[in-house]
């Protein structure tokens, strides 16, 4: 159970490529993966469960170096490949991210960003990646292009944050879920004007300064605490879940609403007591900024 740290320590080096210019670089996660980790293991003793990998047919532990990847065709065929043969289709520029043309930022629906990721200049390519930097940051678009990393070609848009370039990772268009695909009710009812007006008023008096430290994993703090007091011999129990369900007035929910709204208080529900004070009402909205800029 412990957090895992990237550190500093680059996951990728290569290049950054557009028109007849080439820039050496190391690419860093920009995001940390604090998720509380556990290992298998069995209730009677404690003991640690290992996972090894079998023939189905024999039963038996197969080497890792006996061991290749296959592909499964809609037929049923199978179509075995070696890792040199997976690596060819990468193509003859494995190491290079291509980009292909330039967009405004702000064309980019948020949904097609993947993960963030920080690129940093190697050794002889400083004043190159300083010229991009600072031609991304004045023309306010971002570079989209692509690369291969580990076994998937990645689309991915480049531009700047702060002193350093940052690349997202993005979905193809034929990975995006459209929503009419989904199983949910169809929007039927038209909400009322003054349904609208209220909410909208709702909205006006949530709203804050955008303020990203402010917003901590309470779940994650909550279960080390758990852990924490299991580990000292109490005896843990779940507590009753409290359901949240629709208004059946939807027009006195806004209302009420907005009355403790007024009054400082959330206007989310909550199944347990809130721990800090009051908020303070925004004096002006805040748009936040998503995605590469």
């Amino acid at each position: 159970m412990s957090a895992t740290r990237q550190g500093s320590r680059s996951i990728w080096n290569g290049t950054v490529a557009f028109g007849e210019v080439s820039i050496p670089v190391k690419l860093f996660s920009a995001v940390e993966d604090h998720v509380v980790h556990f290992h298998e293991v069995r209730l009677s003793d404690g003991c640690r469960i290992v996972h090894r990998r079998v023939g189905s047919q024999s039963g038996r532990e197969v080497p890792a170096e006996r061991i290749g990847k296959a592909y499964e065709s809609s037929r049923g065929r199978q179509v075995v490949l070696e890792d040199e043969e997976i690596a060819a289709a990468r193509g003859s520029r494995p190491k290079v991210i291509e980009i292909e043309h330039f967009v405004e930022a702000a064309q980019i629906d948020p949904v097609y960003y993947d993960h963030p990721y920080i690129l940093g200049a190697q050794s002889g390519g400083e004043h190159a990646y300083r010229v991009l930097l600072s031609a991304l940051q004045r023309s306010g678009k971002v570079g989209i292009g692509r690369f291969v990393m580990r076994t998937r070609e990645q689309l991915v848009a480049l531009g700047p944050r702060g002193k350093a370039l940052e690349l997202y990772t993005m979905c193809f268009a034929d990975e995006i879920v459209d929503h009419k695909d989904l199983d949910v009710p169809a929007l039927r009812r038209k909400p009322s004007q003054k349904e609208v007006e209220m909410a909208g008023r709702l909205i006006d008096m949530l709203a804050e300064t955008w303020k990203p430290a402010a917003h901590k994993d309470r779940y994650r703090a909550d279960l080390l605490q758990l852990i924490k007091r299991k580990a000292a011999g109490e005896k843990v129990k779940a507590p009753k879940r409290k359901a949240v369900k629709a208004p059946d007035d939807l027009l006195a929910a806004l209302q009420e609403s907005l009355k403790d709204a007024g009054r400082g208080k959330s206007a989310k529900p909550r199944t347990k007591p809130r721990k800090r004070g009051p908020s303070k009402q925004a004096k002006s909205k805040a748009t936040a900024k998503t995605g590469a800029r």
